[in-house]
């Protein structure tokens, strides 16, 4: 009558329950091997939160380095190697779509490019997708200023710069990256890239080997903020 629960159970049943623990077990070891899987991935899909818009997190990657590469080997070769891709950017950093915040972070982020001793000539882009608080002239001097207060040196050219600052806002994540050869390689578009043009002559691409002092990467772990190491990819 008070036995264990055990004790009382029959051959059979006791055989059926050690199997159906097992078997939970064996799936849960299979969803957490799985989940570790995906996390190692060296390409992993991102929920971006807007139409036509694809974000891949990278890991071990440097998406600037990548991104470069895939554009040159394309404008040296002139051949398509994608039909449905029309831009591809790569985002080193990422931070709330807010000014104080922008501001904040990117008087960091802009360090490796455009602080004493380092200088360069840059132009800003900026393109904002379901976020309507945001002011794209603000946005602009504000980061304008930044780099100026980083290097006295650093001066805006509109027409070949070395350095284009891409400002991609969606919702509320600010996504920031600083590339090269943004005139040459036509905004990053792999369409255009690809097509003849007698400017190609008078320019070269940047050195691929050429190494940033340092990075600076937000963790992957903040996932409301997409991720720092991504490589953005937009569907025509």
């Amino acid at each position: 009558k008070f036995s264990d629960h055990e004790e009382r159970l029959s051959g059979s049943e006791r055989e059926e329950d050690e199997d159906d623990v097992e078997a939970a077990l064996k799936k849960e070891v299979g969803q957490i091997r799985a989940s570790t899987e995906q996390k190692l991935r060296r390409f992993q899909s991102v929920e971006s939160g807007a139409n036509n818009v694809v974000f891949i997190r990278t890991r071990g990657i440097e998406p600037e380095n990548l991104v470069h590469h895939i554009l040159k080997d394309m404008h040296t070769t002139k051949k398509k190697k994608t039909r449905v891709i029309l831009r591809m950017l790569p985002i080193s950093g990422t931070c709330k779509a807010f000014m104080e915040d922008m501001k904040k972070y990117a008087e960091t982020f802009f360090e490796p490019w455009f602080k004493a001793p380092n200088k360069g000539t840059f132009q800003i882009v900026y393109k904002a997708r379901n976020n309507s608080h945001m002011s794209r002239e603000e946005v602009i001097k504000e980061l304008a200023g930044i780099v100026g207060s980083l290097n006295p040196e650093n001066k805006v050219d509109l027409n070949n710069p070395q350095y284009t600052i891409v400002v991609e806002i969606i919702k509320n994540v600010c996504c920031l990256s600083v590339v090269r050869d943004y005139v040459l390689f036509r905004k990053y578009n792999l369409q255009e890239v690809v097509k003849s043009n007698k400017e190609d002559i008078q320019q070269t691409p940047s050195n691929l080997t050429e190494e940033q002092n340092s990075k600076v990467v937000k963790p992957e772990t903040e996932e409301e903020e997409m991720s720092s190491k991504e490589v953005k990819q937009e569907n025509k």
